[in-house]
């Protein structure tokens, strides 16, 4: 029988665990999943004048939390932190992995003109900067442009995932001049569907890109250990 396999998932924000929970039940169910839950790294983050500098140790402080867990792998599930888990998986053994990552890699292949919904500003301009980093190194002539679904993570905070659903979806309905459409967080998962069903135009969310690739990164590690 397999050693099992112990996933780290690391939140920062409540709305983002249910969407990567479930992607896991159903991608990779033979994992055992911890989710460190830490609230206030989104609170902090979206106040005016936030200390990167802080929050980048507070996000290094979970990685190493996750490594005392004997994890064999790191997930991060929000967007707004790059720089921190950058550093994070620098500095770790583990397989680390931001959580877009993967699906920018994605993304690449479907073309050149990405468009972004959102619906987290803070989050914004770290995405785009990492976005262009992996583009020049996957696809030099790949651009990208935000688009904000307005009202939809209230609606979702509000407990309304219907409404949520519903703005992103006529987000993307009015979307053109696009090669491919990218949900910015893991909270936007379950929106995919009706997302998908609303334009001809393919959509993308994080939660099955991040499974996938990470299932392969912990199994490579396995062999070489």
């Amino acid at each position: 029988m397999p050693d099992t396999v112990r996933l780290v998932l690391i939140h920062a924000t409540r709305l983002a665990m249910d969407p990567i929970e479930e992607t896991l039940r159903r991608d990779w169910p033979d994992a055992e999943v911890i989710s460190i839950l830490e609230e206030g790294l989104s609170i902090d983050r979206a106040k005016p004048g936030a200390s990167d500098a802080d929050l980048d140790r507070r996000i290094v402080a979970l990685a190493r939390y996750g490594e005392d867990l004997q994890a064999d792998g790191i997930l991060f599930t929000c967007s707004a932190f790059g720089t921190g888990i950058e550093e994070a998986a620098r500095t770790s053994p583990l397989p680390v992995l931001k959580p877009n990552e993967s699906m920018f890699k994605s993304a690449f292949a479907r073309g050149e003109r990405a468009v972004m919904v959102y619906t987290f500003e803070p989050a914004v301009v770290g995405m785009e900067r990492e976005f262009r980093e992996a583009a020049a190194l996957h696809r030099p002539n790949a651009t990208i442009r935000s688009v904000l679904a307005a009202g939809a993570r209230e609606a979702l905070q509000n407990g309304d995932g219907a409404a949520h659903n519903r703005i992103i979806a006529e987000t993307a309905a009015n979307l053109r001049d696009a090669d491919v459409i990218l949900l910015a967080h893991f909270s936007m998962a379950p929106a995919g569907a009706l997302a998908r069903e609303s334009t001809d135009i393919p959509v993308l969310s994080s939660p099955e890109a991040a499974v996938a690739e990470m299932k392969q990164l912990v199994a490579r590690k396995k062999e070489q250990a």
